[in-house]
């Protein structure tokens, strides 16, 4: 058995992973960051530890932990750059491998999660396969013949800082109209709140939802309005597929994967993204004449995709 660890900004969840890829066991507990990195090492062995025993079994019966990470990760394990951790040339595992005396695999977050959709979730083993997932940014992981395209220093798969809008809004990592500022989650929110600011009739059912307090509008709120289908909400959406369209085709452009999925709460919206990103996506595509193309699907293993995946990482 193995523990595969999702290392987040605010969490740290740990599952015990059997031969079936199924966490048996899991446990959590607050990243608390800032912190050292080696304290953080500490709360890696202690949530593990907790999920073994959720698990019934013993930490004996671990055969190695992997552990999935925000920022750059290299060859050695050790993490180059991750500005949500605080991490700057950190050997996190070394630093897991000397308090837990198991062997160790460190890899990108996202990485890992593309992992385990490929290997136990939408992916159906497919050799060559692409994640992306819509969240407060966007994160993907990309595998051509079964193997995590990483990169020469570990930082491949960086999908939300490639650019789709030349002039456009200005993005954290210093570029301007980076794929993520225009079709992650947190997009999607400032493109509802500016659609909102435009009625100002307030025609919009949205109002309602948000008790007319702009600070009350979350991702939720635009699928919630179309559903009861709210003009402004729908061309809320309609854009921002556009946008998630324009990305995707990029990627099956240069990748040509058996499947690429949509993985974030975004996804589980069906109807109002899967179905419209796959008619957008039919017609940018470069090989829309093919027989055979890429399968767009919605992930299916939702959070325990980085958890799995990290303990992939250990086979």
């Amino acid at each position: 058995m193995k523990i595969g660890v999702d290392l987040g900004g605010t969490n740290i969840a740990a599952g015990v992973v059997d031969e079936n890829n199924r966490i048996i066991g899991r446990a959590s507990v607050k990243t608390n960051c800032p912190r050292p990195a080696e304290q953080i090492a500490d709360s890696i062995v202690e949530v593990s530890k907790m999920a073994v025993k959720n698990a019934g079994v013993s930490f004996e019966d671990i055969d190695a932990i992997g552990i999935g990470t925000p920022g750059a990760v290299n060859s050695e394990g050790v993490v180059e750059f991750s500005s949500n951790l605080g991490f700057n040339d950190t050997p996190l595992l070394t630093l897991v491998e000397t308090r837990s005396g198991k062997k160790v695999f460190v890899e990108n977050d996202a990485n890992c999660a593309a992992l385990g959709e490929q290997v136990a979730g939408c992916g159906n083993g497919v050799p060559n396969f692409v994640a992306v997932t819509l969240g407060t940014g966007i994160g993907g992981g990309i595998i051509i013949g079964n193997n995590l395209l990483t990169g020469v220093n570990g930082a491949a798969g960086e999908i939300g800082h490639m650019v789709i809008e030349h002039s456009g809004v200005v993005c954290a990592c210093g570029r301007i109209g980076c794929f993520e500022q225009y079709a992650s989650a947190s997009a999607l929110v400032r493109q509802t709140k500016d659609a909102l600011i435009r009625d100002r009739e307030h025609n919009s059912i949205m109002w309602g939802l948000i008790d007319n307090n702009m600070d009350n509008v979350s991702g939720k709120t635009v699928f919630d309005a179309a559903h009861m289908n709210d003009e402004i909400a729908l061309k809320v959406i309609d854009r921002f597929v556009e946008y998630l369209s324009c990305g995707v085709a990029n990627l099956i452009n240069i990748f040509q994967p058996e499947i690429l999925c949509i993985g974030g709460g975004i996804s589980a919206q069906g109807e109002y993204i899967i179905k419209p990103l796959v008619e957008k996506v039919e017609k940018k595509r470069y090989t829309k004449h093919s027989k055979v193309q890429t399968k767009i699907c919605a992930a299916t293993l939702g959070n325990d995709a980085g958890i799995i995946g990290a303990a992939i990482l250990c086979n």
